[in-house]
Order: structure tokens, then sequence, then C-alpha cells
């Protein structure tokens, strides 16, 4: 939910979905383009402050998102950087030839192919998105997959909350068993109202003849052209800088 109330609250809102991702691929294109970890870490840079100052997200809900890709992107890390050998006796960890520096080259342009993700979902809600990826000529299904997910995980989000309170409210978590046995219940439950609410989706689909594509009202985009036009100059220049910086390390 953090991602959506950031996407619905920045200052960039009412720039064009188009905009913002030519700027993100931009910023893809720079993080792999970029010769040197150190000029993938300048672009990771650049467009994490961009999404701060330009964007204005908060820098805690920033954090808050980012942690987790953060975790996995560390264990990854680790995994390059050091081998397992298992004997009979015992088993050791060694660190792998070239390892530190495969590390640095993966480690910083995952960061900034992640600023360039965080930025454009940061930014702009999914409806947004869903209008983007159709005039992209994106198949119909996979955009009406990516509406029934989006929408089941306010169901999933309501259920849970609803579910805490009221075992909370029982005292249901007063104690190390009651919280275990209050998890457990809570699984259970959560199993059977999601499968419940999905089906009762699907059958309100069905009783209204849905047969078709699942459609929203779009917001129009006055300056899309200029907008448009700016993050390709400003995708541009990250670009240029991410190869200036790498001859320039190299």
């Amino acid at each position: 939910m953090l991602i959506e109330q950031s996407a619905y609250a920045n200052r960039w809102r009412r720039v064009a979905p188009a905009a913002k991702g030519v700027f993100a691929l931009a910023g893809f294109v720079a993080a792999f383009a970029a010769a040197t970890p150190r000029a993938a870490i300048a672009v990771a840079a650049l467009i994490c402050l961009v999404t701060l100052a330009g964007a204005r997200v908060a820098v805690l809900r920033y954090l808050r998102v980012a942690a987790p890709a953060l975790f996995f992107l560390a264990i990854s890390c680790l995994s390059l950087a050091f081998s397992v050998d298992v004997d009979v006796s015992a088993s050791a960890f060694d660190l792998t030839p070239g390892g530190l520096q495969r590390v640095a080259e993966v480690g910083a342009r995952s960061l900034g192919a992640l600023a360039s993700l965080l930025f454009l979902v940061l930014t702009t809600p999914l409806i947004d998105l869903i209008a983007l990826l159709r005039a992209l000529r994106t198949p119909e299904i996979l955009l009406e997959i990516m509406v029934l997910c989006y929408r089941m995980l306010f169901v999933f989000s309501a259920a849970v909350h609803d579910t805490l309170t009221a075992q909370a409210a029982r005292l249901g978590y007063a104690t190390n068993a009651l919280a275990l046995r209050s998890l457990g219940g809570l699984a259970a439950n959560l199993t059977l109202q999601v499968w419940q609410r999905a089906s009762d989706l699907h059958v309100a689909a069905q009783s209204r003849n849905n047969d078709g594509p699942l459609r929203f009202l779009e917001p129009t985009f006055a300056n899309g052209r200029r907008d448009v036009q700016v993050a390709a100059a400003g995708g541009g220049a990250l670009i240029a800088l991410a190869l200036l910086l790498g001859r320039g390390c190299a």
C-alpha cells in the first residue's frame, strides 16, 4: 500500500505516464551501459535524487519500499562472492576468484535498475501504468490479470486488518501459545476469505455479461508531449553521463 500512497501523493502525479516510462527506461539503459561500478552507482544516486527531490517522495517511505529488494540483493551478492566447499568432515566458505569485482559490477547495475523501477512505481499509479501498457499494445489478458491481482491486494489487506483486530480484541496474542494459535487461525481464515471473495468477483463479472477487457476512466494529460520531450532529454543526459563516467574511470 505504500507504493500506491506514494504514487497518488507525489508531486509528479499529473505528469504523463509515458514521460515517466521513458525516463525509467533510460535509467535501465544507463545502469547497464555503465562500464564501471562507480558509474552505475552514480546513475542510481541521480535517479534516487530525482525521485526524492523532484517527485518529493518521502525518504522514509522510499526506504521502506526499497528495503526488501535491497535485502535480496545483498543475499545475491553474497552468493556471488563466496562459494561453499562441502567435505565429508567439514564445510567452508571461500572467496571466489574475482568475486568482489563481480559483486561490485552486478550490485551497482542492480541498484541502478532498482532505482529506475522505484522511480516509475512510486510516481505512477497502477491505473496510469495499465493505460500506458494498453497504448503499447500489451495483450489484454495480461492487463486483466494485473487489475485482478491489484484489486485482490486490497481485499487481502482488509481481511488481514479485520481478522487481526478481532483476534486482538479477544486477547488472542496475550501469550506465545495464544499468538501461535491465532496465527494459525489467521492463515486459515485468510485462505477461505480470499478464495470466497475471488469467487464472488468472478460470479459478479459473469452476471454482468463481462466478456471483454476491464476498462477504467483514464485521466488526460494536457502537457503529455512536453513531458515526454523533457523526460527524453533527461534520460539521454543520464545515459551520456553513464558512458562518460565509464570512460573516465576506465
